[in-house]
């Protein structure tokens, strides 16, 4: 039996007697603390949380508590994937780099459709194949290796014709079979060329405050969106206007950075060089809101793949060293056309310590030394950029906040290997001000972030290869003390353990 994940809202007007449930959503009596249901014949117990949602306290399970037939049939072996909602979604709960690419690649095989929701080419989603080859993806959906998965590119993302060519260019080099399989929103923007080298130009203006973008246009491109004159992948449809469009873009480019050179030679090269992308791009050309909706009527199973993460989100991270899209859960309702109360299932993806690339605040950065040999233990340089990536300990209070915003059902803590050789392991667990106040809350203010102090639990390390072990009772007990730690303080379980970078390399706990 697989196990239904369901949220229940209190209704204090609702006596027990007139208790009702109806499509996973219950109303209970205001003086009940705890729920229990039985499911052919195993409980599931629910807790009153402390949160509050208007009027309305929120009942969640805190855990998985129904055991699925596998995890029966198997002697404890439980099927995660399985237990699954229809549509569920795989996102960041760092600052991008977790790995999501591999759970993805690997929950693809068991999903009809894999869609991206927002960003672009930013993201950079390293994964391997059965055979051990890597590939890294920056705009096509991770699951375009399992060749049952259609990959959908949503209406959020922003999408930059030569990369996204060049891109299945390479995978079909390499076998991977992109006809048929790939359906490119009609409302997605388009990203120039041009959005790229203003994305520089503005780096260079900002001199010692620039952002540490990837320098991909992604800002830029989402600008024009926001300003309302974008291009959008519909516009290629109607090559009698789009070069009018198109020089209202490099005029406005052109008036605000002296460094950009706008001629009307450039305007007409680039008018030409779309007129030869339109044919190959209207077989992908598809209006992904029904569509998606139409997967979801049919009962297709769907995942979604998020690209950055929360602490980047342009409106919960940390402001403005952030990405110019929504990488939490709502953007998933806005990036796709599709309803929250069609969206199940979130695993957040976060790894064993923490990373970061470009400028911004990070509270448990380790300096010196130390993050070097992070930093090459776990091979961190940017899949997009191959830049260094700052390395520190795992900051809970940051992953918390995370977990808050996007209401994960499980996590998957990721690279849990890099740290096989340390003797000891520094947990953040919270923060203080300088003068020992406790700070309650993940800060807005990036002065206080980057002055406040954090304190850390230390726990031993079990400094032996754990790459190779495959289930969670053969692991080490100092890592299981880690993982069952970072659960106790966070309050979501960890389902998904990653040991390596292959395929195989993964725990199911």
């Amino acid at each position: 039996m697989a196990a239904t994940t369901a949220a229940l809202w209190l209704d204090p007007a609702v006596t027990p007697s007139h208790s009702r449930i109806s499509k996973g959503h219950a109303a209970l009596p205001s003086r009940m603390s705890s729920l229990s249901c039985l499911g052919k014949g195993k409980p599931l117990d629910l807790a009153l949380s402390s949160l509050v949602s208007g009027n309305r306290p929120c009942l969640f399970p805190v855990a998985s508590a129904v055991s699925s037939a596998t995890e029966v049939e198997a002697g404890g072996v439980v099927d995660r994937v399985g237990q699954l909602s229809q549509v569920a979604g795989v996102l960041g709960c760092q600052w991008g780099d977790e790995g999501k690419g591999k759970l993805v690649d690997i929950l693809a095989q068991h999903f009809d459709v894999v869609a991206r929701c927002q960003g672009g080419a930013n993201a950079g989603h390293t994964i391997y194949n059965s055979e051990g080859k890597k590939f890294a993806l920056h705009l096509v959906p991770s699951g375009i290796l399992n060749e049952q998965t259609i990959c959908v590119v949503g209406n959020g993302v922003v999408v930059h014709l030569p990369g996204f060519f060049k891109e299945i260019d390479g995978l079909e080099a390499n076998g991977i079979s992109c006809e048929g399989r790939i359906l490119v929103s009609d409302r997605a923007h388009l990203l120039f060329d041009f959005h790229q080298e203003v994305d520089g130009l503005r780096e260079v203006e900002l001199a010692k405050s620039f952002i540490g973008t990837t320098r991909r246009g992604i800002g830029p491109c989402y600008s024009s969106k926001v300003i309302r004159n974008g291009i959008r992948v519909c516009d290629l449809r109607h090559m009698d206007t789009f070069g009018q469009k198109l020089e209202i873009l490099l005029k406005d480019a052109a008036s605000r950075f002296e460094g950009f050179k706008y001629s009307a030679d450039m305007l007409k090269e680039e008018v030409e060089r779309y007129k030869g992308f339109v044919e190959r791009l209207e077989p992908y050309i598809t209006d992904t809101v029904h569509v998606m909706n139409q997967y979801i009527m049919q009962g297709k199973k769907i995942l979604v793949e998020g690209g950055q993460a929360t602490m980047l989100d342009i409106d919960f991270g940390t402001y403005p060293f952030v990405t110019s899209s929504s990488p939490s859960a709502g953007g998933i309702s806005t990036g796709l056309g599709i309803a929250p109360r069609s969206i199940g299932d979130l695993v957040g993806v976060v790894k064993a310590y923490t990373t970061r690339v470009g400028s911004g605040p990070f509270p448990t950065e380790i300096l010196g030394k130390g993050g070097d040999l992070l930093r090459i233990a776990g091979m961190e340089f940017g899949t997009t950029t191959g830049r260094p990536r700052r390395c520190g300990w795992l900051d809970l209070v940051g992953l918390k906040y995370c977990c808050q915003i996007n209401g994960f059902s499980s996590l998957n803590l990721t690279k849990l290997d890099v740290l096989s050789d340390l003797p000891e392991i520094k947990l953040g667990v919270s923060y203080k001000l300088i003068n020992g106040q406790s700070i309650e809350s993940y800060p807005a203010d990036l002065n206080v972030l980057e002055r406040l102090q954090v304190e850390y639990e230390v726990l031993p390390g079990w400094q032996c290869d754990i790459s190779s072990i495959r289930n969670y009772n053969d692991l080490p007990p100092a890592a299981c003390r880690y993982i069952e730690r970072i659960e106790e303080l966070v309050g979501v379980p960890i389902h998904y353990i990653g040991v390596g970078p292959g395929r195989d390399a993964l725990i199911t706990k």
